[in-house]
């Protein structure tokens, strides 16, 4: 994958949310300047439609988890919108990426340069690079 000099990467799951910027190559990524952003999951919005309690008891659906992407797509919204943010690439996991897509504002729409539905949060950083390259 092409990635844009500066752009931001979002890695995203359930609980963690890390904001990098490439200051490599677009081919040939270096992340760099992780930061956690605070984040306030208030967005329950996704309990309208997971509420069996049968998926709930067997962990299929954690609205908390699916509350923390939708506080992380708002996070990257904001950003978008006053122009702190010009390209970024999203990596969260398959579910997460799901609920965060149902938020996106098409400002933030209109800077995506990607996205990859794997888990690499908590992966060393050289980890990230490869799947960004070879996505």
């Amino acid at each position: 994958m092409r990635l844009p000099k500066n752009a931001h990467v979002a890695l995203v799951d359930g609980s963690s949310f890390t904001i990098m910027r490439n200051a490599g190559a677009p081919l040939e990524p270096k992340l760099s300047d992780a930061q956690k952003p605070d984040l306030s999951a208030t967005n329950f919005s996704a309990g309208v439609k997971h509420q069996d309690d049968i998926g709930q008891k067997h962990g299929r659906t954690d609205l908390n988890e699916l509350a923390h992407g939708a506080a992380a797509a708002e996070w990257l919204n904001a950003k978008s919108i006053s122009g702190e943010i010009t390209d970024v690439l999203v990596i969260a996991d398959p579910k997460t990426l799901g609920e965060m897509r149902r938020h996106y504002h098409g400002e933030l729409e209109k800077r995506l340069v990607g996205e990859i539905d794997k888990t690499l949060t908590g992966e060393p950083t050289d980890r990230i690079e490869q799947a960004i390259a070879s996505a």
